[in-house]
């Protein structure tokens, strides 16, 4: 056994111990507070005990041997074990949720003897966290279908499997195809999207139309877009409400695109955020003034596109994706930036992501493509996208929705505008 930080002195580290075992001891003794002293496997004093058990064993291992800490761990499995076989007797719970827990308190008492402190405590917090939060967890579990966890699954599995074995180099015209690039964007902007997917699928639209746009807007801005217009064609009364919504979903769409355009090319999220964080904060100050009379009504569940994590979303998406990274290079190279704004506004009618995506890997090399083109290539992806859905609103919806929706991101687009053309590069 390597020397221990300070062994000399242990009482220091068996106090740190002391508290780490007190926190999960908390969070067990509350979830078990209604039973009767003696009823339960493990409380508040045991864990604490057991923490100290666990540096105290580690201690001892380094003055005497390496077989005392073996002895320790030993001896607490076996108390355990004869807990729980009691326990079982006297009920019926299959749960040794208790006992791991248990186990990862004597090894956190252990890391705090050894110095590692910022290990155990870490460590701690996450399990009191994981233990505290069995009934969300198990509340996902019953929402979640079958088919939703064998796609996640599947993609998760290709992502571990293929991603590291994928070649990260360049290939046809070019050099435009990089597989390991391509698929590991498609896993992130899947990611993403499926976050929204599933928050507004669990939460649902009894959490309110701002809640559910606020979330669909990370799946997709433009069902949503589509929902809440149809919704407005037979209930015109409630225009400004469902106005506010579609806001949300189209507000969303800008910290979204500068999260996985920062992760792709931090300069080009630097570059990007004023513009996009004006234009932002105006979608949202009107979404807020249209919602201030109309909050508390209900809407159906919107019907969002296909699951992200379908192996068939994530390939038409990588499909898309290596389509506009070659359509990007071929018209730079025969059209320079008038090409790529061309193939910006058109990608934009359909998809934000992967033009996004393509201009900001791109961007990476100044030789294809500078920082500014991309920019302006972003930016103008972004408003054809929200033209589209202004387009969706006043159409498929009534008027009254169409003139709030397009006024606003007829706003938010010139203020956007303003900055981009005072941005210093």
């Amino acid at each position: 056994m390597n020397s221990l930080i300070d062994a000399q002195y242990p009482l220091p580290h068996l106090a740190v111990a002391l508290l780490l075992g007190l926190t999960i001891g908390i969070q067990r003794g509350w979830v078990n507070r209604n039973e009767e002293a003696g009823h339960r496997v493990a409380g508040v004093r045991t864990f604490a005990l057991i923490a100290l058990l666990g540096g105290l064993t580690t201690w001892l291992g380094e003055q005497m041997g390496e077989w005392v800490l073996a002895a320790g761990i030993i001896a607490l499995s076996l108390v355990l074990i004869a807990a729980y076989v009691t326990s079982q007797r006297q009920r019926l719970d299959m749960s040794i949720t208790s006992l791991i827990a248990s186990m990862l308190t004597f090894f956190y008492g252990a890391l705090c003897i050894m110095g590692e402190f910022s290990v155990a405590a870490t460590m701690t917090v996450v399990t009191a966290i994981l233990l505290d939060l069995k009934p969300e967890l198990h509340g996902f579990l019953q929402k979640i279908r079958d088919e939703e966890l064998d796609a996640g699954l599947k993609l998760l599995v290709m992502t571990v499997v293929m991603l590291p074995v994928l070649p990260n180099q360049g290939y046809g015209p070019w050099g435009a195809i990089n597989p390991y690039e391509a698929w590991w964007m498609i896993v992130l902007i899947s990611a993403i999207s499926f976050v929204g997917y599933f928050a507004v699928k669990i939460g649902g639209p009894s959490k309110g139309v701002l809640i559910t746009s606020l979330f669909a807007g990370l799946s997709s801005s433009t069902a949503l877009t589509l929902h809440l217009s149809r919704v407005a064609k037979e209930n015109q009364q409630h225009a400004s409400l469902l106005a506010s919504g579609i806001l949300i979903a189209c507000g969303t769409m800008f910290p979204r695109l500068l999260l996985v355009i920062y992760i792709v090319y931090p300069p080009l999220g630097y570059a990007l955020a004023p513009p996009f964080a004006i234009m932002a904060l105006c979608v949202y100050a009107a979404a807020f003034y249209f919602w201030r009379s109309h909050s508390g009504i209900k809407i159906e569940q919107p019907n969002l596109r296909q699951n992200p994590l379908e192996i068939s979303s994530a390939l038409f998406f990588g499909f898309l994706l290596l389509l506009i990274m070659l359509l990007s290079n071929a018209l730079h190279e025969w059209l320079g930036a008038s090409g790529v704004y061309a193939l910006s506004a058109i990608s934009g009618l359909s998809d934000v992501d992967a033009i996004s995506l393509s201009l900001a890997r791109l961007a990476r090399e100044p030789e294809k493509i500078t920082l500014l083109v991309a920019s302006w290539g972003v930016f103008i992806a972004a408003c054809s996208n929200n033209l589209v859905k202004a387009g969706l609103a006043w159409t498929i919806g009534n008027r009254q929705l169409g003139i709030k929706v397009a006024a606003t991101l007829a706003a938010s687009g010139a203020s956007g505008l303003a900055i981009l053309i005072l941005s210093p590069f």
